[in-house]
Protein backbone atom coordinates (compact mmCIF):
# COMPACT_ATOMS: atom_id res chain seq x y z
CA UNK A 1 0.00 0.00 0.00
CA UNK A 2 1.30 3.44 -0.95
CA UNK A 3 -0.41 6.03 1.29
CA UNK A 4 0.92 9.33 2.66
CA UNK A 5 -0.69 11.76 5.11
CA UNK A 6 1.13 15.04 5.80
CA UNK A 7 0.35 18.17 7.79
CA UNK A 8 2.56 21.15 7.15
CA UNK A 9 2.85 24.68 5.83
CA UNK A 10 3.14 25.56 2.16
CA UNK A 11 6.43 27.33 1.46
CA UNK A 12 5.37 29.74 -1.33
CA UNK A 13 2.28 30.88 -3.19
CA UNK A 14 1.22 28.13 -5.62
CA UNK A 15 1.20 28.77 -9.35
CA UNK A 16 -1.27 26.97 -11.59
CA UNK A 17 0.32 25.53 -14.73
CA UNK A 18 -1.08 23.58 -17.66
CA UNK A 19 0.34 20.65 -19.61
CA UNK A 20 0.37 20.60 -23.40
CA UNK A 21 -2.89 18.65 -23.19
CA UNK A 22 -4.48 21.36 -21.05
CA UNK A 23 -4.40 19.55 -17.68
CA UNK A 24 -4.00 21.95 -14.72
CA UNK A 25 -1.32 21.15 -12.15
CA UNK A 26 0.43 22.73 -9.20
CA UNK A 27 3.87 21.89 -7.83
CA UNK A 28 4.53 22.97 -4.25
CA UNK A 29 6.69 22.19 -1.21
CA UNK A 30 5.25 21.41 2.18
CA UNK A 31 7.33 22.15 5.30
CA UNK A 32 6.54 19.37 7.77
CA UNK A 33 7.88 19.74 11.32
CA UNK A 34 9.81 16.87 12.85
CA UNK A 35 8.90 15.62 16.33
CA UNK A 36 12.39 16.29 17.68
CA UNK A 37 14.37 19.46 18.25
CA UNK A 38 18.04 20.17 17.53
CA UNK A 39 20.71 20.91 20.16
CA UNK A 40 19.61 24.58 20.33
CA UNK A 41 15.96 23.64 20.94
CA UNK A 42 14.81 24.65 17.45
CA UNK A 43 12.34 22.59 15.48
CA UNK A 44 13.58 20.94 12.31
CA UNK A 45 11.43 20.52 9.21
CA UNK A 46 11.41 18.34 6.13
CA UNK A 47 10.52 20.03 2.84
CA UNK A 48 8.44 17.60 0.82
CA UNK A 49 7.67 18.08 -2.87
CA UNK A 50 4.03 17.64 -3.82
CA UNK A 51 2.13 17.76 -7.11
CA UNK A 52 -1.63 18.21 -7.51
CA UNK A 53 -3.68 17.79 -10.68
CA UNK A 54 -7.07 18.86 -12.00
CA UNK A 55 -9.60 19.91 -9.30
CA UNK A 56 -7.08 19.71 -6.46
CA UNK A 57 -4.70 21.96 -8.41
CA UNK A 58 -7.48 24.45 -9.10
CA UNK A 59 -8.49 24.54 -5.41
CA UNK A 60 -4.91 25.03 -4.25
CA UNK A 61 -4.20 27.81 -6.74
CA UNK A 62 -7.36 29.73 -5.78
CA UNK A 63 -7.52 29.39 -2.01
CA UNK A 64 -4.07 28.50 -0.64
CA UNK A 65 -1.35 31.04 0.08
CA UNK A 66 2.21 30.89 1.41
CA UNK A 67 2.30 29.82 5.06
CA UNK A 68 -1.13 28.17 5.12
CA UNK A 69 -1.40 24.98 7.15
CA UNK A 70 -2.49 22.08 4.93
CA UNK A 71 -3.42 18.46 5.32
CA UNK A 72 -2.28 16.52 2.25
CA UNK A 73 -3.27 12.95 1.50
CA UNK A 74 -1.76 11.10 -1.42
CA UNK A 75 0.85 8.61 -2.54
CA UNK A 76 4.57 8.72 -3.24
CA UNK A 77 5.67 8.54 -6.83
CA UNK A 78 9.07 8.66 -8.46
CA UNK A 79 9.93 9.85 -11.95
CA UNK A 80 12.99 10.62 -13.99
CA UNK A 81 13.86 13.08 -16.72
CA UNK A 82 16.81 14.21 -18.82
CA UNK A 83 18.27 17.52 -17.66
CA UNK A 84 19.67 20.09 -20.10
CA UNK A 85 23.18 18.90 -19.28
CA UNK A 86 22.22 15.40 -20.47
CA UNK A 87 22.20 13.75 -17.04
CA UNK A 88 19.27 11.72 -15.80
CA UNK A 89 17.56 13.31 -12.79
CA UNK A 90 15.30 11.43 -10.36
CA UNK A 91 12.43 13.05 -8.50
CA UNK A 92 10.42 11.69 -5.57
CA UNK A 93 7.20 13.55 -4.77
CA UNK A 94 3.77 13.15 -3.24
CA UNK A 95 0.95 12.86 -5.76
CA UNK A 96 -1.88 14.72 -4.01
CA UNK A 97 -5.23 12.95 -3.93
CA UNK A 98 -6.90 15.10 -1.27
CA UNK A 99 -6.00 18.41 0.34
CA UNK A 100 -7.63 20.34 3.18
CA UNK A 101 -6.97 23.88 4.30
CA UNK A 102 -6.38 23.81 8.07
CA UNK A 103 -5.64 27.54 8.27
CA UNK A 104 -8.19 29.32 10.49
CA UNK A 105 -10.06 32.11 8.77
CA UNK A 106 -9.03 35.64 9.65
CA UNK A 107 -12.16 37.41 10.93
CA UNK A 108 -10.60 40.81 10.14
CA UNK A 109 -9.71 39.95 6.54
CA UNK A 110 -11.06 42.32 3.93
CA UNK A 111 -12.44 40.93 0.67
CA UNK A 112 -10.06 41.09 -2.27
CA UNK A 113 -11.19 43.41 -5.11
CA UNK A 114 -10.79 40.67 -7.76
CA UNK A 115 -11.93 37.78 -5.57
CA UNK A 116 -14.26 35.07 -6.81
CA UNK A 117 -17.94 35.71 -6.02
CA UNK A 118 -19.31 34.24 -2.82
CA UNK A 119 -22.21 31.90 -3.37
CA UNK A 120 -25.25 32.38 -1.17
CA UNK A 121 -26.02 29.40 1.02
CA UNK A 122 -29.46 27.86 1.24
CA UNK A 123 -31.20 30.01 3.84
CA UNK A 124 -34.58 28.28 3.91
CA UNK A 125 -34.08 25.64 6.59
CA UNK A 126 -31.53 24.11 8.88
CA UNK A 127 -28.47 25.53 10.55
CA UNK A 128 -27.60 27.91 7.70
CA UNK A 129 -30.75 29.89 8.45
CA UNK A 130 -29.94 32.57 11.06
CA UNK A 131 -33.51 32.42 12.39
CA UNK A 132 -33.50 28.62 12.70
CA UNK A 133 -34.53 27.74 16.23
CA UNK A 134 -33.68 31.30 17.34
CA UNK A 135 -36.64 31.63 19.68
CA UNK A 136 -38.90 28.59 19.34
CA UNK A 137 -41.05 29.36 22.41
CA UNK A 138 -41.74 32.99 21.60
CA UNK A 139 -40.48 33.99 25.06
CA UNK A 140 -38.00 36.70 25.71
CA UNK A 141 -34.68 34.93 26.46
CA UNK A 142 -34.33 37.00 29.64
CA UNK A 143 -37.64 35.55 30.87
CA UNK A 144 -36.77 31.94 30.06
CA UNK A 145 -36.48 29.66 33.11
CA UNK A 146 -32.92 29.10 34.30
CA UNK A 147 -33.54 25.58 35.62
CA UNK A 148 -36.11 22.87 35.25
CA UNK A 149 -37.25 20.98 38.31
CA UNK A 150 -38.16 17.41 37.46
CA UNK A 151 -39.17 14.87 40.05
CA UNK A 152 -37.61 11.52 39.09
CA UNK A 153 -37.64 8.50 41.38
CA UNK A 154 -34.52 6.33 41.64
CA UNK A 155 -36.55 3.41 40.27
CA UNK A 156 -37.10 5.34 36.99
CA UNK A 157 -33.38 5.64 36.21
CA UNK A 158 -31.87 2.95 33.95
CA UNK A 159 -28.54 2.89 35.80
Amino acid sequence: MNKVLLIGRITKDPELRYTQNGLPNVLFNLAVDRNTRDANGNRQADFISCVAWRNQADFISRYIKKGYLLSVEGRIQTRQYQAQDGQTRYVTEVLVENVENLQPRDPNAQPQPNAQPQYQQNMYAGYNNPTYNANPTGQNPAEAPKTFEVDVADDDLPF
